[in-house]
């Protein structure tokens, strides 16, 4: 039944002596599927022009910025909540039937938005298009997973990654030419555009397989599964000490990450050197990410994975203590080359890894476990950097490059080979 699967859904089970795994090969040889995906990934992320313009569509409607940034607060909230419940709707429902759910629901809920009567309506409605806009996130992870051979996630997680990107480079550019029209016309293209990924879903994805087929894979899985390891839910994931220890590497090093979009323009504008600098630096690693992260992968994908994670977390930390030095553009720059590299080159795997690492009755859920405490540490790290940067001032940045290098740890210990761990289950259900 299993290779009956594999053949419907064009995944080959084992990967080739002498596999080609570059772009374009990986590309031309995955199923429609699996680019539709990538494709919806970016739709999804070109129109993501409500956590953009939110505040300035609330000072617009007269509340104050306080409320307004409240507002963008809950945004952030439901977007941890939305990964979590995602990760768990994925492995009850499967990954086609939760994206169509919310792709649908968020474009009405994202209409919504303007006609509620009032803030705390308002607040409702953010929460809930962002928890639910949130649930494919996981979803994709888990079905691109399924579709691909294991031997090639890293790359496709490279290109969905790219797709990502490239699409929240130009959201500002086209939330802006809407906006020159009205805030209707901002909100329901995204409501469209996320109605235009739900048909390529509708029409390109796999159904989730047949009921008989679906037991029998789970109880293969259950047999290969440590004693142990059989409980459900969220339990079982964080039951996973070793996966939890990433999940803590993930979160710390989200905080410190994000410290170049709040702590970083604080730290040049203070220094009195031009703002232009903090441009140059943000253009600086957007560029090298777009053009240079699949090239990268290429090569990386085939190192040990504890390499990658030393290089893909270390650098962040490296790239963030140069910000220490010297208030000088020259180290400005050059500490966000540093930690860009660490993007490109520990990016795709570090996101990959959730899919590889937990038996696969679980799998959106160790997806939704990492991608919800990324998502908080992405909610969380501007208020704490701008916190301890105006207690301690340029200081902050030896903080933060200690965080990351316990965020380096904690990956080390909690990363492992995922085939030696899927060997390794193999072989306790085979000695009892």
């Amino acid at each position: 039944m299993t290779a009956v699967i594999e053949n419907e859904n064009n995944v080959s089970p084992t990967p080739p002596d002498k596999p080609d795994d570059g772009v374009f090969a990986t590309l031309r040889e995955s199923p429609r599927a699996v680019r539709a995906l990538l494709f919806g990934g970016f739709i999804s992320r070109l129109a993501a022009f409500i956590q953009i313009y939110l505040v300035l569509f609330m000072t617009d409607r007269g509340f104050s910025a306080t409320q307004a940034g409240l507002a963008l607060g809950v945004y952030g909230a439901g977007a941890v909540v939305g990964s979590l419940a995602g990760g768990s709707l994925s492995d009850r429902l499967g990954a086609r039937a939760v994206t169509l759910i919310s792709m649908g629901g968020s474009a009405l809920l994202i209409v919504s938005i303007l006609y509620a009567p009032s803030y705390a309506m308002i607040l409702a409605a953010v929460f809930a298009v962002s928890t639910v806009g949130q649930f494919y996130r996981p979803a994709a992870q888990t079905m691109l997973t399924e579709l691909t051979p294991r031997h090639r996630v890293v790359m496709i997680t490279a290109m969905y990654r790219l797709g990502l990107n490239l699409g929240m480079t130009a959201a500002p550019l086209i939330g802006a030419a809407l906006l020159s029209v009205s805030y209707n016309a901002l909100f329901w293209g995204e409501a469209a555009a996320a109605l235009i990924f739900g048909g390529i879903v509708m029409f390109a994805l796999p159904k989730r397989a047949p009921r008989a087929a679906r037991a029998a894979a789970k109880a293969a899985a259950e047999a290969q599964e440590a004693p142990g390891e059989g409980r459900g839910g969220y339990l079982a994931v964080f039951a996973d000490w070793r996966y939890s220890m990433y999940l803590v590497a993930m979160l710390l090093t989200s905080v410190v990450y994000c410290q170049y979009t709040a702590t970083l323009p604080l730290d040049i504008s203070a220094a009195g050197i031009s703002l232009w600098w903090y441009g140059a630096a943000v253009s600086l690693n957007g560029l090298i990410v777009i053009t240079c992260e699949l090239a990268m992968t290429k090569v990386v994908q085939k190192w040990p994975i504890r390499l990658t994670a030393l290089l893909g977390l270390g650098l962040v930390s490296v790239g963030y203590a140069i910000y220490a030095i010297s208030p000088l553009p020259i180290w400005f720059m050059l500490g966000t080359l540093v930690w860009t590299l660490s993007e490109i080159i520990g990016g795709p795997t570090t996101f990959a890894y959730p899919a590889l690492a937990g038996p696969e009755r679980l799998r959106g859920r160790y997806i939704g476990a990492m991608q919800s405490v990324f998502g908080l540490g992405t909610a969380i790290g501007p208020v704490i950097g701008t916190l301890v940067w105006f207690q301690v001032g340029r200081s902050v940045w030896l903080w933060a490059a200690l965080l990351s290098a316990i965020a380096t740890v904690a990956g080390l210990i909690g990363m492992r080979d995922p085939n030696k761990t899927d060997e390794s289950r193999t072989a306790t259900a085979s000695a009892t």
